[in-house]
């Protein structure tokens, strides 16, 4: 295997699944709003909602022109103890068809993606909840799967980082066949525009991120949510009362580059004297390739510092690190990880003292799929308007990724996805044919029969490589 990429140091001078039944104790948010085009989507929710942070989750129908509405069946006597649950969006099973939210963003911006599904209460006996594909524009993300969580009686929530290519974004579910005999559905989305400096180690023009692990290591209480991150990212326990500090020194992380709570330095780890710090951490397994690792420290003593190696499996991750009681960080964007991970913290001398760690943050890396040319997107989205009764999976990019282009189009996956054929023959459309049908050069083939379209036919002598209408 071939040795990781040498790791970056950022000083503070200078996924997932988890229980959302579970209590979150945190002071109502009276802090300031989310930046830029951020999103809090109730979906399914009539009206907004407010939940106990005092963070506000509005409606999803805006955004979205598929789904039915519906609510799970609660758990049991007691309820729910998060409001953006109570509700749900179901989509039929179309195989091959995917179903969008459609949002606006700022270009060349990241974003953190958290969709949360809470399928209700479920028995041994009942029915398993329905798999299905997460696809951010043409970027195939992850399968979703809730089926342990929901047997918990519990949600499941996925968080990813995505560049914004255009003004629009869009976020979809997937029925992939090959998986279950049921619709996707989705209970909540979060989308938070980041700052600039968060993960932009990551090349974003070739990748995304998907999380693995966001830890605050010796944390003995509930999930650490907003206010204190103003990304609102889900900071998870990590109890060890063996090794496990608490610290009362005052990090400011204003200057972190990715910005963490303050609060994440509030416990740690520390070693026994003269002994490493063993951790196995991710708790997972890793496929072998290659992950995001970011890692927080900071001397739980005042007007202290120590110096130790930070090693991950047998390899060096960082020699001599010095962490004082201001903080500071360490990230490696590109470290190949496979099977179960230790994280080894060795001390630089036997006098030293021993070392420590707040805080991490494991991300795997995928690549962003290819988008469809934008001269035939435009086309088609000119066709979409001025025809009536289109599919309900006509949103998203019309041909990525692989298996979920729109209902009808067929496309050439060559050196640029254009679209070869239109086949919407026998689909109930009304209205009529734009001319920027001829934009679409690439075609061979266009079938319109049995549908109810009137006004005349478009100029076609564009498309010269057309051999059927």
């Amino acid at each position: 295997m071939p040795p990781p990429q040498r790791p970056h140091l950022a000083a503070a001078a200078a996924a997932l699944l988890f229980l959302l039944l579970l209590p979150v104790h945190l002071a109502l948010a009276a802090a300031p709003g989310f930046r830029g085009f951020s999103y809090l989507l109730n979906c399914g929710a009539a009206s907004p909602t407010t939940d106990g942070r005092g963070l506000r989750w509005e409606p999803d129908g805006p955004y979205v022109s598929a789904g039915t509405p519906g609510a799970p069946a609660l758990p049991g006597p007691g309820g729910l103890l998060d409001p953006t649950l109570a509700t749900l969006r179901a989509f039929p099973r179309r195989p091959g068809a995917k179903f969008c939210y459609e949002l606006p963003v700022d270009k060349n911006r990241r974003y953190l993606l958290r969709p949360t599904f809470f399928y209700g209460a479920l028995s041994a006996a009942s029915s398993t909840p329905p798999v299905f594909d997460l696809i951010v524009d043409g970027t195939l993300w992850t399968a979703v799967n809730t089926t342990d969580d929901a047997l918990a009686g519990a949600a499941s929530s996925y968080e990813g980082v995505f560049p914004a290519s255009g003004r629009n974004t869009s976020f979809c579910l997937g029925v992939n066949p090959d998986y279950t005999d049921a619709g996707p559905f989705i209970s909540a989305l979060q989308v938070i525009q980041l700052d600039d400096s968060v993960y932009n180690a990551t090349d974003f023009r070739t990748s995304a991120m998907g999380l693995i692990a966001r830890t605050k290591f010796g944390s003995t209480g509930d999930i650490e949510r907003y206010p204190h991150d103003s990304f609102d990212r889900y900071w998870l326990p990590f109890p060890d009362s063996k090794h496990a500090v608490s610290s009362t020194q005052n990090v400011t992380s204003a200057d972190f580059w990715n910005l963490p709570p303050p609060n994440v330095f509030n416990t740690a780890f520390v070693a026994e004297q003269d002994a490493p710090l063993v951790l196995q951490w991710p708790p997972m397994p890793l496929q072998n390739d290659s992950y995001y690792v970011a890692l927080y420290f900071a001397d739980t003593l005042s007007e202290s510092s120590r110096t130790f190696d930070v090693y991950i499996n047998d390899y060096l991750f960082l020699k001599g690190l010095n962490v004082t009681s201001a903080g500071l960080s360490v990230f490696a964007t590109q470290w190949i990880l496979s099977g179960l991970t230790r994280v080894i913290l060795k001390p630089a001398s036997p006098s030293a003292l021993p070392p420590l760690i707040n805080a991490g943050e494991v991300f795997g890396l995928f690549p962003i799929g290819r988008l469809t040319h934008p001269r035939d997107v435009l086309a088609l989205e000119s066709i979409k308007k001025h025809l009536q009764n289109i599919p309900e999976d006509w949103n998203g990019d019309p041909c990525m990724p692989l298996g979920y282009s729109w209902t009808g189009v067929t496309c050439d996956k060559g050196s640029r996805i254009r679209v070869i054929s239109l086949n919407f023959s026998s689909m109930g459309l009304s209205g009529s044919l734009p001319p920027e049908i001829a934009n679409l050069t690439a075609l061979t083939d266009i079938s319109f029969a049995n549908n109810s379209l009137l006004g005349r036919i478009p100029d076609l002598s564009n498309l010269s490589k057309l051999e059927r209408l």
